[in-house]
């Protein structure tokens, strides 16, 4: 399963994408020079139970770490996420 990275004016986004539906997705813009906002997580019943949002959040993530900035969880998963996993304190 391969992830997709887009960016557009509004949002950028990595997502899951099947024939030209997309499966799942993870929204999220950067905020100022230190920030980035994470607004939505969205996973297709087809693939839920195999971990898709983390994999998608895994992404965000990295390029946080990458670039030194902190995330904004706006988005209620990634919220629970960040809050709940200690390898992701230091983007929190």
């Amino acid at each position: 399963m391969e992830i997709l990275h887009q960016t557009d004016l509004k949002y950028n986004y990595f997502y899951i994408k099947d024939d030209n539906e997309i499966l799942a997705k993870i929204e999220y813009q950067y905020t100022n020079n230190s920030t980035i906002t994470i607004y939505h997580t969205e996973v297709n019943e087809k693939l839920k139970g195999m971990n898709i949002g983390i994999t998608l959040l895994n992404k965000v993530v990295e390029i946080a770490r990458l670039e030194h900035k902190k995330i904004i969880p706006l988005c209620s998963f990634a919220l629970a996420m960040l809050k709940k996993r200690e390898e992701y304190k230091d983007v929190l």
